[in-house]
């Protein structure tokens, strides 16, 4: 069996993504990323470019296709980790889309509505109990290992955008998927946490670049500046190697301090 520690992390293929594989793999992990884009001629960006930059920082990276929206794909997945590395020791529930067109409130469709919460937040509750049920069962015959499940929420959990009313209802629920997992998994030592990241600088906020550049500028966000991968990768990192053991269901704001409330 493999000895070194290992992370599933969904939507590894770019942005924050791929920002917590690198960080994981700094810090001594083998890293299984999931992606729904799985070009393997393509290097220079994807899964597979990320595969390449994990394999410098001295680390093994699995490939997975795979759409967690997509339930009956849940156990090809977990299957594809365990026959890889033999274990599992961290979930890290990332993947995650925008709504293809903002709508305002009072026109957002059904139809990006059930996009949105199928992905966001359907796809990784049911994948987390997948894999909780599997680290339960290693945990009978390997207790002294230490797994834990991560869910990247975003600040929209707490905070009102209502040109993607859907956007922040599926991490609202996201963030309620995190406390009742980190309640019900207590009792076997799994560790349950929620990292809320801010105004991070990836593809996904490319289109608002412009505008949350001047809101920045205007100190919308006290510390300045855009968030990067690196920062929620640096939070997983924290949370994965243990040193927050008696902090189940904690929530880290990775933000650079939108979250606190001014005048």
């Amino acid at each position: 069996m493999n000895n070194k520690p290992v992370a599933l992390i969904t939507g590894a293929g770019r942005g924050i993504g791929r920002g917590i594989s690198l960080e994981l793999a700094k810090e001594g992990f083998d890293v299984a990323g999931c992606d729904v884009l799985y070009e393997q001629r393509n290097k220079k960006s994807g899964l597979f470019e990320v595969g390449q930059a994990v394999a410098k920082l001295g680390g093994k990276f699995l490939p997975i296709r795979g759409d967690i929206a997509a339930l009956d794909a849940h156990d090809q997945i977990l299957k594809a980790v365990l026959d890889e590395f033999g274990r599992l020791d961290l979930l890290v529930n990332n993947a995650g889309v925008a709504p293809l067109v903002r709508w305002d409130i009072l026109e957002t469709t059904p139809e990006s509505f059930d996009r949105v919460l199928s992905i966001n937040m359907r796809g990784a509750f049911f994948l987390t109990q997948k894999i909780a049920k599997e680290m339960i069962t290693r945990l009978k015959t390997d207790p002294k290992s230490r797994p834990a499940i991560i869910f990247i929420s975003s600040i929209s959990a707490v905070v009102s955008s209502t040109s993607r009313a859907e956007y922040c209802l599926s991490k609202a629920a996201l963030s309620m998927a995190a406390k009742l997992f980190a309640d019900r998994l207590a009792e076997f030592g799994i560790q349950v946490y929620e990292i809320r990241p801010g105004l991070i600088q990836t593809d996904m906020t490319a289109p608002v670049r412009e505008k949350y550049d001047k809101l920045i500028a205007e100190r919308l966000v006290p510390q300045k500046r855009w968030g990067y991968p690196e920062d929620i990768g640096r939070a997983v990192v924290a949370l994965a190697k243990g040193y927050f053991p008696y902090s189940t269901g904690l929530i880290i704001d990775v933000s650079g301090g939108l979250n606190i409330q001014r005048l």
